[in-house]
This record gives structure tokens, C-alpha cells and sequence, in this order.
């Protein structure tokens, strides 16, 4: 099992500022931050940066994971291909809430290029902050995991 305050992060090159913005932010909050990069501005292609992030955290190695491209969707789309791993794409916080408390999610993606700083930060810690209800919501994240079968 997993320490329950580590964290991976990456990225694309679109969202290199911001993800080292929120692994500072993280850092300081307390988790074990593992920024898997990249670090350089070339073009990198986000698939492979969205699995190798989601690759760590169905491992158990990670508890959670923060992904990001320009939009936060396509690098999401490709980390929901690794078994065992939900992520959702935020804009606001009352989603990053609720694909805690609802979906189980074990995965957070934003987009660099659609939104600011300050409320990347502020989704990354409503999403952080929340639990996981379980109950009906268990039976449905139930539902889900059969799909990967």
C-alpha cells in the first residue's frame, strides 16, 4: 500500500510552468511530491506523459496523481486507459470535489492553457481535501472497475 501523501505529477510541455507551480504548492502542504516532468519547452506528445503518471499511481506507488496539457483532456483521456485509474478534468473546484467524494477518482488533470494559477491551486486543493463516500457511490465506482474487465 501506497504512503498516503504521495503524489506524481506531469505534464506536457504546454503545462510545464503550472505543474511545477502546484508541485511547489504541494510540497509545502506536505506531500511527497515526484515530478515526472518533462522539463524542457519542446514538443512532447502528452499521451506518453499521461500514462507514465497513471502507470505509477495503479502501481499503488502513488496515492494520487496531477496530470496537465493544454486543455487537461487529452492528457486525461490517455491516462484513463491504465486499469485501475479514474481521472477527471476540473475546472472548478465543487467537480475536483466531486470526483473525489463520488467517483473515487485517484486522478486530477488540468489544462495550462484554460486556466489561471490561482484556480489550478485552489482545484488541486478542494481535490486533495476531499474523501470518498463509499455507499451508493461504491457501487457505482463498482460499476466502473467491471468496465476495465
Amino acid at each position: 500500500m501506497t504512503d498516503s501523501k504521495r503524489i506524481v505529477l506531469s505534464s506536457d510541455h504546454a503545462a510545464i510552468a503550472l505543474r511545477q507551480t502546484i508541485a511547489k504548492h504541494i510540497a509545502a502542504q506536505g506531500w511527497d511530491v515526484v515530478d515526472i516532468g518533462p522539463t524542457t519547452p519542446e514538443s512532447t506528445h502528452y499521451p506518453k506523459h499521461g500514462e507514465a503518471a497513471a502507470q505509477r499511481v495503479a502501481s499503488g506507488d502513488f496515492r494520487f496523481g496531477i496530470i496537465l496539457c493544454g486543455t487537461g483532456q487529452g492528457i486525461m483521456m490517455a491516462a484513463n486507459k491504465v486499469k485501475d485509474v479514474r481521472c477527471g478534468v476540473c475546472s472548478d473546484t465543487f467537480s475536483a470535489r466531486m470526483i473525489r467524494q463520488h467517483n473515487d477518482a485517484n486522478m486530477l488533470s488540468l489544462g495550462a492553457r484554460v486556466t489561471g494559477e490561482d484556480l489550478a491551486l485552489e482545484i488541486v486543493d478542494a481535490f486533495l481535501s476531499a474523501e470518498f463516500e463509499g455507499g451508493r457511490h461504491g457501487t457505482r465506482v463498482d460499476m466502473i472497475k467491471a468496465l476495465e474487465r
